[in-house]
């Protein structure tokens, strides 16, 4: 897909009208499009007019984006200063091409009966509404798919039925998007609306990960292959969720925050079982869900630790999550959180026979190489499972096996290593329980032989070490 590359027309009307035309520049060009803007490339004793000329007029641009807020479209109308040269350009092009759809209109102000303001000359032209924040938020996408030339809705071919599972896995982002970027902005700036866009947000999450769980039979050759097709298509969502997540964690307070994780990790738990409505099922049918809430709870637990919310890890790891009426037995309504591991039988068993792979865990493999963000790193999903592990292992009725721990080697992890001293062993303590390290070294052992770890250490895990990686003999040594 090649990248755009647009040219941006705007009149300097305020400081904070140039600040937030920049803003959306900079977020043009995380999406991959080239921006020229005359903050950037003009500078003292060029001239103005015939670098607009030139990029108006330049082939190489492939778009101009006309930021009209009630200025631009007065001095554009009246030919006044930079503006009306620059749109006696732009107008020109456009009536000498009139297929031309180069020019982009986007308004950015509207009068007091709700008309944008426009000049003249494009009044006639379909423009984008960036009237507000919100508004852009909602129509990003919309600017997008129209300067990569991919519409939201094509023509299918003659003769063909169309195809919604096909027509949604060309889309380049996400039916959340929009209540994504609302939220975004409403926690970024402490808007009153916080809590209703994020239930919008939670809710579009959850129906998106539901519409992907399979309610009939489907016709596949090879079910494993259908587990990482479905793994894919939720590659997106996972990754917007996480962004939301980091925004969250770094601005909520207790006990709010809390209250809200619970609710939302109970949702996610929901979607690894059957819909309530399916009868007749294969239990490999929710395998890529299973994985994906396994990834999502490793990244939640990442984030925390990376943001030193130990209150909320403990809250995790103390709260009894409510099962899904499908999932009720014998009476048992609660699970504890060693529910969001994640397994395959059609990944670790299915797919390792059928290709003869030698392999530990083919679920591992399969997070590691999903494993590509910047910010949380697969040696944070390490760190982050290790400190499962050893929550499990001081309880009594359940056990976190080590999964993705299998790659780590020799690692040191920052969290175990800093927790040689005293001040840093307290957030272990916070979330164990114990106070002391040879406290938690006693339970720790203890814990060992309860879940007879040696056994399936020697089978499994026998190069991996976990009282090393843990630091165990070093925990909370250092005042």
């Amino acid at each position: 897909m090649k990248n755009p590359k647009v040219f941006i027309s705007y009149s300097w009307s305020s400081k904070s009208h140039c600040d937030c035309i920049r803003s959306y520049a900079e977020r043009l060009i995380n999406d991959g499009v080239d921006v020229i803007l005359d903050q950037w490339v003009l500078s003292e004793g060029q001239d103005k007019y015939a670098f607009m000329e030139k990029m108006v007029t330049d082939n190489d641009v492939t778009h101009v984006l006309i930021f009209s807020d009630q200025q631009y479209a007065n001095k554009a109308d009246s030919r006044e200063s930079g503006v009306g040269t620059e749109s006696q350009i732009i107008s020109k092009e456009i009536y000498d091409k009139v297929s031309q759809n180069k020019f982009i209109p986007i308004i950015c102000e509207k009068n007091e009966n709700g008309e944008p303001y426009l000049p003249v000359f494009l009044r006639s032209r379909i423009w984008i509404d960036f009237s507000s924040p919100e508004v852009a938020n909602d129509n990003w996408e919309k600017l997008l798919r129209l300067l990569y030339n991919k519409p939201m809705h094509e023509k299918p071919l003659l003769g063909k039925p169309p195809s919604f599972l096909s027509s949604t896995e060309t889309r380049p982002s996400l039916p959340t998007i929009g209540k994504f970027n609302t939220l975004r902005d409403a926690l970024l700036n402490s808007k009153p609306t916080i809590n209703f866009c994020r239930k919008d947000f939670i809710d579009s999450v959850i129906e998106f990960i539901d519409s992907s769980r399979i309610r009939k039979a489907p016709e596949v050759e090879h079910r494993d292959e259908k587990v990482i097709e479905d793994l894919h298509k939720l590659l997106p969502i996972r990754d917007q969720v996480i962004d939301w997540f980091l925004i969250e964690s770094s601005f909520a307070q207790l006990p709010k925050f809390d209250s809200m994780l619970i609710d939302f990790l109970e949702r996610l738990l929901s979607l690894k079982y059957r819909p309530e409505e399916v009868t007749r099922w294969e239990t490999w049918w929710y395998d890529a869900q299973n994985i994906f809430i396994y990834e999502i709870f490793l990244y939640f637990i990442a984030v925390l630790i990376k943001e030193d919310r130990f209150e909320s890890l403990k809250n995790i790891f103390t709260t009894r999550f409510l099962l899904h009426d499908s999932e009720v037995r014998s009476g048992n309504e609660f699970v504890d959180y060693s529910n969001f591991y994640g397994y395959s039988e059609a990944l670790n068993g299915y797919r390792k026979k059928r290709l003869n792979l030698n392999r530990i865990s083919v679920v591992a493999d399969i997070v590691k190489d999903r494993a590509t963000r910047n910010d949380i790193k697969f040696d944070d999903l390490m760190q982050a499972e290790l400190l499962l592990v050893l929550v499990s292992l001081l309880s009594v009725n359940y056990l976190w096996y080590p999964n993705i721990i299998i790659y780590a080697d020799y690692r040191r992890f920052p969290f175990f290593i800093r927790s040689a001293q005293h001040k840093y062993f307290r957030k272990i303590a916070i979330v164990t329980g114990a106070e002391t390290g040879d406290i938690l070294r006693a339970r720790f052992t203890e814990g060992c032989e309860r879940h007879a770890v040696k056994s399936w250490q020697v089978l499994f895990y026998a190069h991996i070490s976990l009282p090393n990686l843990m630091n165990m003999k070093e925990l909370d040594t250092i005042n």
